[in-house]
Parts: structure tokens; sequence; C-alpha cells
């Protein structure tokens, strides 16, 4: 067994590595359409993909992303926006292995079907009960009430890519019930059923390593970090060295 440190931007890497090499998304390039709704997580995921595509070629992570959590002392607006979006490139829409640039989910959700695959990240996550949550900030519901009625009309797949730094301790349905009610103030919370995309599952799908988290936190740069613990044969826990290793100068993410 071996201890590793991730931290944040470390996480997201790793997240995008494994999900641009799992097999569901690479038969999608095939046949049928992948959507990558914007958000920071994702834009890694979107970077991955399109690099494995050959298609990275004018995609920015930089202003992928509709509402962001910043610090207080950082200008956005009461739903999350920064409050200049004009570099907003939309979402990433691929179609038969082919980069369909300047399209958003709203786009294209009609003509998803039974098969296809939305990527749209998470702001809480049950990681006991393999849960996720999303942050409400439009008046419709923005972007996961849009790939809703794919997944639940057409059985379109919604895998959610999200760090384990979001994790909460609070059933997300109770939550959510108390956060949406009449005078509450803030976002809306809404909880989702999809797959649910860890570090965890990331490390173990590229490696075949049991993958645990033991421990959290860090300062100077390592705020929002996790300690993993992973398990396996001699060789797979190599392969996680050299893989975790492979990102640990990723840098902190920057707008």
């Amino acid at each position: 067994m071996e201890q590793f440190l991730i931290t944040p931007a470390m996480g997201k890497r790793l997240i995008a590595k494994a999900l641009a090499n799992y097999e569901p998304v690479k038969e999608i390039f095939k046949s049928g359409t992948l959507v990558i709704i914007a958000g920071t997580t994702n834009g890694y995921v979107a970077e991955e993909i399109l690099s494995h595509l050959g298609q990275v070629e004018g995609f920015s992570r930089k202003r992928f992303f509709r509402g962001v959590v910043l610090p207080p002392s950082q200008p956005r607006t009461e739903d999350g926006r920064l409050p200049d979006e004009t570099g907003f490139p939309g979402d990433v829409v691929i179609v038969n292995g082919k980069w369909k640039k300047g399209l958003t989910i709203f786009d294209v959700v009609d003509d998803l079907k039974e098969g296809d695959i939305i990527f749209k990240g998470a702001n809480a996550l049950d990681v006991n009960k393999r849960k996720a949550a999303i942050y409400i900030g439009h008046p419709q519901g923005g972007t996961i009430l849009a790939s809703l009625e794919a997944v639940v009309g057409r059985r379109t797949r919604l895998i959610l890519p999200v760090g384990l730094e979001k994790r909460v301790n609070t059933d997300l349905d109770e939550l959510a019930l108390k956060i949406n009610s009449p005078g509450a103030q803030g976002p809306r919370l809404l909880p989702v059923l999809g797959e649910v995309f860890t570090e965890i599952e990331a490390i173990s799908s590229l490696t075949g390593v049991t993958v645990q988290m033991v421990a959290a936190g860090g300062v100077a740069g390592a705020e929002g970090s996790i300690w993993l613990l992973v398990n396996g044969k001699p060789q797979e826990i190599e392969d996680a060295h050299k893989l975790i290793t492979s990102v640990s100068e990723e840098p902190e993410f920057s707008i």
C-alpha cells in the first residue's frame, strides 16, 4: 500500500486523463454524440479528449465555465458568474469523433439519443451514496435541466466528473429541501442521478489499484487536497505512482 497527496488541480487532470481513456467514451467517438458541458473540471476533460482526438487547437480552459466559485474578494454576480463573460466559448460537442465548434448543450439536446453521453460537473458529492448535486443559478434550471430532458426522456448517459474536495456529509436530498425552500437565499441545489467519476475512479480505472480517501487538507497551495491510499499488486502500485507523479506539477486553476 502507498499514500499519495492529490491537489484539486491534480485531481481534475487525473479525472480528465481517465475519462479520455474510458471505454464508453472511446466507443462514442466511433458513432454518437458527446457533450462536455462547460465547467472547470470539464475544461480539463475537454482538453484531454480533444488532444486524444488531435483536435485541441483552438480550445482553452480559461473561460470554459458559466458559474464559478471564487474567493469573496473577487468580483462575481450573485449566481456565480463573472461580470464579463465575453470570452465564454460554449460547450464542447463532439459528433462521431469530430468537434463541432461553437455549439452548446441547448443546441443539441433535442437530438441526443440513447447511448449518447453528457459530461456535467457538480458542486456537492455524497461519496458513500455515489450521488452528486449541482448548484443552480439560472431561473430556468440551466444546463442540468436541459440535460435531464435527454437523460430521463431518452436514456442519454450522464457522467458527473467531480473532485473529492466537493464532498459533503449531509444527505443531498435533505440539503436541497432546505436550500430550495421559499425564502432561502443564494443558489438552489439539484441532486441528480448519474455516473459519479472522482479521483478514485480515475486512478483505479487507469491502473487497477483500489483507492480509499484517508485524510484531507493542506496549506501553501495544498488547500483542498486529499490523501489517497492505494492498494494493489506491486506493478499496479508502481503504475499508480507513475500516473500521479506525471500530474504532480499541475498548476492551480486560474481564470
